[in-house]
């Protein structure tokens, strides 16, 4: 869970703007994270799931320019086109494992708890403890480790069932948003959640947050999958 999210002072937004300057694509690199995921195999069930709608640049959340200032090399990165996950049974057992993996191995604390301060500090779980935020950048890493694009994993925040401030991530597939959350192991299509869904990462650049301000349905279960 987290607080609500800041709006950027101007003093942010400068100390960032030299942070996040449009960089050029290498065609390699987008040739060899792109192929990766367009390999023919079997769809799993979850024809169901579709994409929310996204609007225009919102406020950036203060705690991701925070992490990028802590940890510069994780957000001065390249702007790349946009790239969905080929949703295989193969893709969708590894999302399941690492949501599993980081829920089971991250203590929740408070983020006031933890580091005592009300301001929202995003970090990976260096000490094991954390709040929502801590457990979706930790499945970023994790997923990115694992050969996923960071074009389809991208921070976001929405309302949960009991209007508080919360952090999940959403996988970019090619059937749909899937939501990993840190209060449900299961994998979710996004609109499977009743989340009210805020803002989230712009595919193509992490540092660009794009407005949604869309109810994600109601909480129910995907269909198993064989």
């Amino acid at each position: 869970m987290l607080r609500s999210p800041g709006v950027l002072t101007s003093s942010f937004l400068l100390g960032l703007a030299s942070l996040i300057g449009a960089t050029s694509l290498s065609a390699g690199t987008a040739v060899a994270q792109t192929t990766l995921f367009k390999q023919p195999s079997t769809q799993p069930s979850a024809d169901t799931v579709r994409s929310a709608s996204v609007g225009g640049r919102t406020s950036i959340p203060y705690g991701w320019v925070d992490f990028c200032h802590r940890r510069p090399k994780e957000c001065n990165v390249p702007a790349l086109p946009a790239t969905n996950v080929k949703l295989t049974a193969q893709n969708l057992r590894i999302l399941k494992r690492i949501n599993q993996k980081a829920n089971g191995s991250i203590k929740p604390v408070s983020n006031y708890e933890h580091w005592g301060t009300m301001m929202d500090h995003w970090d990976y779980p260096v000490d094991g403890k954390g709040d929502c935020k801590i457990y979706a950048l930790y499945k970023r890493k994790l997923l990115m480790e694992a050969g996923f694009p960071r074009q389809a994993l991208l921070m976001t925040v929405v309302r949960d069932l009991n209007n508080e401030g919360h952090t999940i991530l959403t996988v970019k597939t090619d059937k749909g948003d899937l939501v990993l959350d840190n209060l449900v192991d299961e994998v979710r299509p996004w609109d499977a959640t009743g989340y009210y869904f805020l803002k989230r990462q712009s595919q193509q650049n992490p540092n660009i947050w794009v407005s949604i301000n869309q109810r994600g349905g109601t909480p129910k279960r995907m269909t198993p999958n064989s």
